[in-house]
């Protein structure tokens, strides 16, 4: 475990380093499976922050899907499990949240499993009239 003030924060994609987020992401439930190129592909067309070590090891992940106007979707929050533990991963959110490009928007919305409580710290509710959203899920688009 390291000091806290011993991690950088970028949203600089070159410094993202694609192999060990998907590395991490193959194994997650939501994204079981995927393959590196449509993990780039998740990376280009997002607003991304890593977060790294003293040492420039990528630590934790996190994207944003918006349309920076009005909607933005929380995506592929992580933190390493060599890492977790203190705070990464709510410091990430905190962070895209605090983004300039990202104020005013009408809408934040994100799908967790297991992390209710953490993104309950940081504002989020569970969706006031879950009747209305609609879906279409491929759960099994990875598996060949």
């Amino acid at each position: 475990m390291k000091d806290r003030e011993a991690y950088q924060y970028s949203f600089d994609k070159e410094r993202l380093q694609p192999d060990v987020i998907h590395g991490f992401l193959t194994q997650s439930y939501w994204a079981d499976g995927i393959p590196l190129d449509t993990v780039q592909k998740c990376i280009d067309g997002s607003l991304c922050i890593g977060v790294y070590d003293s040492d420039g090891v990528q630590a934790g992940f996190a994207r944003v899907v918006t349309d920076r106007a009005s909607f933005a979707y929380l995506a592929d929050v992580f933190v390493l499990p060599d890492y977790q533990g203190q705070g990464l991963a709510r410091e990430l959110v905190s962070r895209l949240r605090a983004h300039p490009e990202l104020q005013g928007l009408r809408r934040w919305m994100l799908a967790t499993r297991d992390a209710h409580g953490v993104y309950a710290r940081l504002g989020f509710e569970p969706v006031q009239n879950p009747d209305i959203f609609m879906e279409i899920n491929v759960p099994d688009i990875y598996k060949s």
